[in-house]
């Protein structure tokens, strides 16, 4: 077995090296007290080490990790400032979480010890920022958790760390880090390379399950896909592309989190399942966790419902109940080949009624589009400014690798997109200003590459912008931000007229506790790292606008920001019924 064997100053430098070795790339860090050994660590020369970016907000750098790792599949770190920084971090760890995105955070401890070991407390605020437990706050939203107790364990730890991070179903973990331990002088430190510790293999799907989920949709009259975030792996797009388009089996991208198939595809029918659940009969949830709304729409009491996942249950979540009469438990990369090739059997007697319901689909489809198509002609000259009408003059600057990061009421029935991670979502748990960092992380992972960040005013403020832009200037990553400024929080509007259509606050002017007027010039917050800023209101200008925007970002090589104002969105069409 291959050891590697490294000089060091301390502990700290034989964790650093190590993460480095594991191929995580990056260390996204908002420093304090406890940094002190890791910045040592990374000052000797030649240290090996992730590349560090510093932070000036931990919610930014939770973003930035889960951006870049939504784009590469490798797990990154992140580490900040003991109780307190781990406390500003929840919300990004959260969306991660529910994202199922693999990372490591990290959080230095305050100093075990009062005197007598390197990094024994030193600053008065050692001792108020120290907690009986500091990880009881991220148990809930991490795989495992623990304490790191001496360099000895270094190795096991990391390893281990990683492993479990990146195992199925994947998500964070979290690791405290005692400014003695990371502190302890080691002139030398050595590690197996690579390591004996490996990431078990990807849990594989029961074959009689897949033959009878084959059987169930083979005898379906109207059989109704919906995914939300399988086109996290981009491998899967395809697959389903293929299953989909042979078998006709329409798929709903239900609250998106990741693109699971092309825009152009003859068997996408939009965002909305509930137009088409109350007539399937079989439905597939693939990687939902809230594939329909029961409040609002179910499937039929006689539909076959079948769920497949790495977590098909979706385990951590305490309530949720939907109808499942068959659960497939494995990764979409292996069930759908597999459920392909099942259905495949079933093809020949099954002809007939294959290229019947594909005839109901197209025509339902093109019905679709042209409704869509209405209400961007009829969005062109609305003030304030259409979301559908900002959505399309959006999809003409983008190109077909272009990223997109969706925090906002961007409408992705007039987007075109046809490419595997190119479009994402990643608020599963409601954690705002999540975009900025999400799209800081893609472009680092893809620099060569146009990042487009969408955001509400509500979650364009939530994201830190003042630190998020600071450090797109500081690393050279330009990004183009398009805020839908509505002057409101419009999902919490939405929710009380939901809940109380004919209520007290349905007729008040304003709602209480709704509304955004104090922050009319957001375009200004880019300024300030040296970008730019502009503020749209009459649609004639979009297009010109945009243009300005992209020319900053892709000539300039600095961020843009377009305030532009907007209504609140309007429910679009989305199909009759599909029979």
């Amino acid at each position: 077995m291959t050891k590697k064997k490294i000089e060091a100053v301390n502990a700290a430098s034989g964790y650093l090296a190590l993460l480095a070795d594991r191929g995580v790339d990056y260390l996204f860090a908002n420093a304090g007290t406890d940094f002190a050994p890791i910045i040592e660590a990374m000052s000797l020369p030649g240290a090996a080490s992730p590349t560090p970016i510093t932070v000036p907000h931990e919610n930014v750098a939770v973003s930035m990790a889960h951006g870049y790792t939504m784009m590469t599949g490798r797990p990154q770190a992140v580490m900040v400032h003991v109780s307190v920084g781990t406390a500003n971090a929840l919300m990004g760890l959260m969306n991660a979480s529910r994202a199922q995105v693999p990372m490591l955070f990290t959080a230095g401890r305050t100093p075990i010890t009062e005197v007598g070991a390197a990094g024994s407390r030193d600053v008065p605020i050692h001792w108020p920022q120290e907690m009986y437990d500091q990880a009881g706050m991220v148990r809930e939203l991490v795989k495992w958790d623990y304490e790191m107790r001496t360099p000895d364990q270094i190795e096991t730890v990391v390893d281990r760390a990683l492993n479990i991070a990146m195992s199925e179903p994947r998500g964070p973990v979290y690791l405290s880090l005692p400014r003695e331990v990371l502190g302890t002088p080691m002139p030398s430190f050595e590690f197996q390379s690579p390591s004996r510790h490996q990431i078990p293999s990807p849990p594989h799907p029961d074959p009689e399950a897949i033959g009878r989920a084959a059987e169930m949709l083979a005898a379906a009259e109207n059989p109704l896909i919906i995914t939300t975030f399988a086109g996290r792996d981009g491998d899967v797009v395809s697959e389903l592309a293929a299953m989909a388009d042979r078998f006709a089996l329409p798929v709903v991208n239900k609250w998106l989190r990741a693109l699971s198939l092309p825009s152009d595809h003859p068997m996408h029918l939009g965002f909305d399942p509930d137009p088409l659940l109350s007539d399937a009969d079989v439905v597939l949830v693939l990687e939902s966790d809230v594939p329909w709304v029961p409040s609002y729409q179910a499937p039929s009491t006689d539909a076959t419902v079948i769920h497949f996942g790495a977590d098909p249950l979706f385990e951590n979540y305490p309530v949720r109940g939907f109808a499942c009469d068959l659960a497939v438990t494995g990764v979409l990369r292996a069930s759908l080949p597999s459920l392909s090739e099942a259905l495949a059997e079933h093809e020949p007697r099954c002809k007939d009624r294959i290229e019947r319901r594909r005839a109901r689909i197209t025509e339902f489809r093109d019905r679709q589009r042209v409704g869509w198509a209405e209400v961007v002609d009829a969005a062109a000259t609305e003030m304030p400014i259409h979301a559908a009408w900002l959505s399309h003059c959006i999809d003409r600057i983008k190109d077909d690798d272009t990223i997109v990061i969706k925090e906002s009421p961007l409408s992705l029935e007039h987007m075109t997109f046809n490419q595997p991670l190119t479009l994402f979502y990643g608020l599963g748990a409601g954690g705002l200003g999540w975009g900025q960092g999400a799209a800081l992380g893609a472009k680092l992972a893809a620099p060569d590459r146009l990042v487009i960040c969408t955001q509400g005013d509500g979650t364009y403020l939530f994201g830190n912008p003042v630190s998020a832009h600071a450090v797109g200037t500081a690393y050279g990553l330009p990004v183009l931000t398009i805020v839908f400024n509505n002057q409101m929080w419009g999902a919490v509007r939405q929710a009380t007229r939901t809940m109380y259509p004919d209520g007290h606050a349905a007729r008040a002017n304003p709602e209480p506790l709704t509304f955004l007027d104090g922050a009319p010039h957001l375009e200004r917050a880019v300024e300030v790292a040296g970008g730019y800023g502009e503020r749209v209101e009459d649609p004639r200008e979009v297009p010109a606008a945009l243009d300005r925007a992209l020319h900053a970002v892709k000539v300039e090589k600095r961020a843009a920001v377009l305030n532009v104002i907007t209504k609140e969105p309007a429910k679009l069409y989305t199909g009759e019924p599909l029979t």
